[in-house]
């Protein structure tokens, strides 16, 4: 505090303006009483602030008067000081007229008369006297908010400027928030519509059809069969060897059998999950199948009831990590800056309020705001391209990994394969062909009669006897009962009885598995030891066919059945061969341009197969993989820790994998810092595609195979599997864009204000000018996910490097703080704006420069090239910001400006605004050259 004669104060006050306002006109008196003591007009206090609240005092005075001018008389009287001014009050109340006074009482408690204070608010409470503290009540003084311009404010003279244009920015703020993230909602929504699981409902009087499992009612009649997920709550009423995964609910990895009637005692204690004849929604079929009636649906069920509980947190992603390490960083920021910037301009100004007010707009410039909405935005705008490329999303946050896949895991039937098995040869036991159709003929029984999951070999054997016109065979058989296929066995039985009452047991599966269970074959109408002659031979015809590309699988069966029923694996043994089926699924025409084209995009391709090794190896080698590296699940097994970790790495062709097997790989692969795909469809695959980054499947994959997957292909084909991962790379590159433009650009701010407020007399920019500022700018960054990405960008997988955002802020910020700093010279020196009756020019200019900085560093940041000659952004990017650019220059010109404390600024500015943007531009692609040079990458 310093002592301050207020007649000198105002005389040097009037001369200020006087100088900056020519046409006004200021009359000073000053009345003391008859002590003539000097003290009377000295005060201690704040020469800044009390020099700006009657610079304020008489600029408003003479502004809103008829000929500007204005008369003040302070008049010092035993402990009354009194400030009257004189105003014709243009648009003022004759009541307001006669009132434009205020008294303060100097005394040991503060006091004030009634009337209009002439104060501002920003130096409330600054003024002490030796007797006591003078308060000064606001008139007309523009804060920033409803308290201090509307709810403390005299009646008639509230000031709802400010309050309306922070609300219409907040307003916009949270609309466009809402707008974008609604989309978003509704195109998720959608693309989720395409992928549906279905169940074959029964319902009375109505033949059994498939229906959505939302279409489900209690009540209905649905049939299970192996890759099912459980609909519903069910209580089964038929079930034949059924076993169902109940990982979901209970943790246990083990398969558990279900049967309609419970065994051992009629009661039992335990979960409910534990119960024998009841299957619970959430759960999956391994192998066989039943049909059940629905207890109950959706939130009425055992899952609905605990979803909350058993929702738990998805593990986060190193794209989910990214994200918050930038949200932390610019919090940290804020952490050191705000209370830089509050105590710098309280200790210089000496107004704590506006100081405060002042770094919490600085808070909110530095706040991204519009962070989760831009990135939200990006993976809707990502997720509905790639569903017109055929690609539907499940999880929006997969598209990052989708982008960062730099290993592609896939089984070979349907994505290298045609997808179109035909059954080309039947033939017998010793390699003769099947004149008589004898083996086509139980194979045809096998495939019909299970009621289990119908695989593709299945449905190729029903169309070849369909095509032959022999669908009439079945008409003779009926079905006593079956075993059903599981991954173990990898063989499925069918128990049938003719009209004689012969019973039969048919049973088919891989050739291996088939031969061990063999004890007799049969051909030349003859039954024969199964010999080891016998064997050889039939692996040797099986592994001939193999090399032609053909899958085999072998078919054998059982006569004269002394069991009537509940036949089990056990009676799977002393089998006759009877012979072999034959299937050809050739490669697709496009599979090996698209797995060439994945290798130029930088993935790689790996076949995870369950197949015959010879299978999988010509049809490799067909689509143009490398098979030098082969390895098959046996092979596998008998390795050592060290051993498998160096092989998942070097072999690309994996054959008779188990289900275990591949996830095993899968594991191992993301050890070694890899980002792993996996596209697969069948029972088999759901634990791969939870084990892998991003799982991938196709519609027309089984239940579980779809419900465990993040990406979901309408179309079996890498070619569309491609369109994706270049949309994610797309949409990540856009997201970093934002990311790295954000964190840079408030870096910078964040030396900018600090210099301005260690260093300026007033503030730089008042807190309603950050706030427009900052929208203006997050405006011109909503367009961004409408960019287009360099081609070079999206030839890699792009991973997020966290560790690079750091260097970036402190090599890339800086750089607008220098050309900040050099405006604030150029406003100073050559316009010299140096005083408190020039801070708004001062303020105007620096509002235009930093707003157009911030704007042209979108385009600069976008690109490793030269902006606007080498790369150009789309016409929604270079439209939005040249209009934001334009409405920053016009603001300051136009009445909005004037209200919130800008001004016109003189066209000589403009010139040197030029030059510097300019510079500002040169040396920006200048340090980027460098950098790129220096760290080999830019986004």
């Amino acid at each position: 505090m310093e002592e301050i004669r207020l007649d000198e104060l105002l005389l040097d006050t009037r001369n200020h303006l006087l100088k900056a306002h020519p046409d006004y006109h200021i009359e000073l008196l000053f009345e003391q009483d008859d002590s003539d003591d000097d003290r009377q007009i000295t005060v201690r206090g704040n020469l800044y602030l009390l020099n700006i609240a009657f610079a304020n005092l008489i600029e408003n005075n003479c502004k809103y008067s008829a000929d500007k001018s204005s008369f003040v008389q302070i008049s010092f009287w035993e402990k009354w000081t009194i400030i009257r001014l004189s105003d014709d009050g243009v648009g003022m109340s004759e009541t307001d007229k006669k009132h434009l006074f205020t008294l303060f009482y100097r005394g040991e408690q503060e006091k004030m008369a009634e009337g209009h204070g002439i104060g501002m608010t920003l130096v409330q409470r600054i003024i002490q006297l030796h007797e006591g503290n003078i308060a000064v009540h606001s008139e007309q003084g523009r804060g920033t908010t409803f308290v201090i311009d509307v709810l403390l404010a005299d009646p008639g003279e509230q000031d709802w400027t400010a309050i309306v244009i922070i609300s219409t920015m907040v307003f916009v703020s949270t609309l466009l928030r809402f707008i974008q993230e609604w989309k978003a909602n509704l195109s998720s929504e959608s693309l989720l519509k395409l992928v549906t699981n279905t169940c074959y409902v029964i319902r009375p009087d109505q033949p059994a059809e498939e229906i959505s499992i939302a279409e489900l009612v209690p009540g209905d009649i649905v049939r299970i069969a192996a890759g099912d997920m459980i609909p519903a709550d069910l209580r089964l009423i038929e079930a034949k060897d059924l076993f169902v995964s109940q990982s979901s609910l209970t943790g246990e990895s083990d398969p558990i059998e279900k049967c309609p009637q419970p065994k051992g005692k009629k009661y039992s204690k335990g979960s409910v999950i534990e119960l024998e004849n009841i299957c619970f929604m959430g759960s999956n079929v391994v192998s066989g199948s039943a049909v059940g009636i629905v207890l109950a649906t959706g939130n009425q069920t055992y899952l609905g009831t605990i979803a909350r509980s058993i929702a738990g947190h998805r593990a986060a992603t190193a794209f989910d990590k990214g994200i918050s390490k930038v949200s932390f960083l610019l919090v940290r920021f804020m952490l050191v800056m705000i209370p830089f910037v509050f105590l710098v301009n309280g200790l210089t100004k000496g107004d704590w309020l506006e100081a405060f007010i002042f770094a919490v707009s600085v808070a909110v410039g530095l706040t991204p705001e519009m962070f989760t909405m831009i990135v939200t935005a990006n993976l809707s705008k990502g997720a509905l391209t790639m569903s017109k490329k055929k690609t539907i999303v499940k999880d929006l946050n997969a598209i990052q990994n989708f982008g960062a896949m730099n290993i592609l895991c896939t089984d070979k039937t349907g994505t290298l394969t045609c997808d179109q098995i035909v059954l080309e040869k039947y033939i017998n036991a010793d390699g003769s062909q099947d004149s008589e159709k004898r083996i086509l003929r139980h194979a045809y029984f096998n495939s019909f009669f299970q009621t289990g999951l119908k695989n593709l070999m299945d449905k190729a054997i029903l169309s070849h006897v369909k095509e032959l016109s022999l669908e009439y065979l079945k008409d003779n058989y009926k079905k006593v009962d079956e075993i059903p296929f599981d991954f173990t066995r990898r063989r499925m039985s069918v128990v049938v009885e003719d009209r004689q009452g012969k019973r039969q047991i048919i049973t088919k599966g891989a050739v291996e598995e088939m031969l061990e269970i063999c004890t007799f074959a049969e051909f030349d109408g003859g039954v024969h030891p199964f010999s080891s002659e016998l064997k050889r031979k039939a692996q040797e015809i099986s592994e001939q066919m193999n090399r032609q590309g053909m899958r085999v699988i072998a078919v054998a069966q059982k006569s004269y059945l002394d069991k009537e029923c509940d036949f089990c694996v056990e009676d799977e043994s002393d089998m006759v061969l009877i012979g072999y089926l034959a299937f050809l699924d050739p490669p697709k025409p496009s599979a090996a341009r698209a797995i060439r084209q994945l290798h130029e995009h930088g993935i790689e391709v790996k076949i995870l197969s369950g197949d015959n090794d010879a299978v999988v190896r010509t049809i490799a080698r067909q689509v143009g993989i490398d098979t030098h590296n082969a390895l098959t699940g046996p092979e596998l097994a008998a390795m050592t820790d060290e051993e498998r970790r160096k092989a998942v790495g070097e072999v690309t062709v994996f054959s008779k994998l188990t289900p275990l097997q591949k996830t095993q790989i899968i594991a191992l692969l993301q050890e070694q810092q890899h980002t792993v795909g996996f596209l697969g469809d069948g029972i088999n695959d759901a634990a791969a595609l939870r084990q892998s980054d991003i799982g991938i499947s196709v519609d027309s994959a089984v239940d579980i195979a779809k419900e465990s997957a993040d990406i979901i292909l309408l179309e079996k084909d890498l070619m569309v599997l491609e369109d994706g991962v270049l949309e994610g790379r797309k949409t990540f590159g856009n997201i970093i864009k934002y990311v790295k433009m954000t964190a840079s650009s408030n870096f910078g701010n964040m030396f900018s204000v600090m210099a301005a407020s260690a260093f300026l007399p007033f503030l730089p920019m008042l807190p309603i000018h950050l706030l427009i500022q900052n929208l203006l700018y997050d405006v011109s960054q909503t367009t961004i996910p409408f960019d287009r990405m360099d081609a070079e960008y999206l030839r890699k997988p792009r991973k997020w490097d966290a560790s690079d955002l750091s260097r970036f802020m402190i090599c890339i910020g800086p750089i607008s703080s220098v050309f900040d700093i050099v405006t604030y010279l150029v406003l100073w020196y050559v316009f010299g704006c140096t005083s408190l009756e020039h801070q708004t020019l001062f303020q105007s200019g620096w509002f235009i420069e930093g707003l157009l900085s911030q704007t042209l560093i979108v385009h600069m940041i976008r690109t490793r090239k030269i902006p606007f000659i080498q790369s150009r952004a789309s016409w929604q990017v270079t439209g939005l910001t040249v209009l934001v650019m334009a409405i920053g220059i016009l603001i300051p010109f136009t009445p909005l400006g004037h209200s919130i404390g800008l001004e016109s600024l003189p066209l000589s500015y403009f010139p040197w605004l030029v030059g510097i943007l300019l510079t500002y531009c040169i040396l920006t692609q200048l340090v980027k050259s460098w950098y790129i040079r220096r760290f080999v990458k830019w986004l």
